[in-house]
């Protein structure tokens, strides 16, 4: 395997990472925002049972995806724990998004020789 796969191959995971940490703050929000207020707040519990199970699917798919991603390494314990606090702090997966992206520009293929 040659360094210019290694590299594609890390972009792709880290671009992978970047969506499902916006798909997972996305649903936090729904829940917390949306959801949860109309359960308590006007007594309609339906949207919770809805949109709850999506979160739940989206946080371990983020588990997942987390776990792939720090096993590509290089990572300071500062942002690990970041990406490891990220899903259950509002508006955490979304900054963890920025971090992500940053990386991923980071991660220019290296030049030919």
């Amino acid at each position: 395997m040659d360094l210019e796969t290694t590299y594609q191959e890390a972009r792709a995971q880290l671009r992978k990472m970047r969506y499902i940490s916006l798909f997972e703050g996305g649903t936090l929000l729904l829940l917390l925002g949306i959801a949860m207020p109309l359960k308590h707040l006007g007594g309609y519990p339906g949207m919770v049972s809805v949109i709850g199970p999506v979160h739940g699917l989206a946080f371990l798919l983020y588990c997942r995806m987390l776990v792939q991603t720090l096993s590509l390494g290089s990572w300071t314990r500062a942002e690990r724990l970041r990406m490891a606090l990220a899903p259950i702090i509002p508006f955490g997966a979304f900054l963890n998004e920025r971090l992500l992206a940053r990386r991923v520009a980071s991660l220019a293929a290296p030049a030919k020789e």
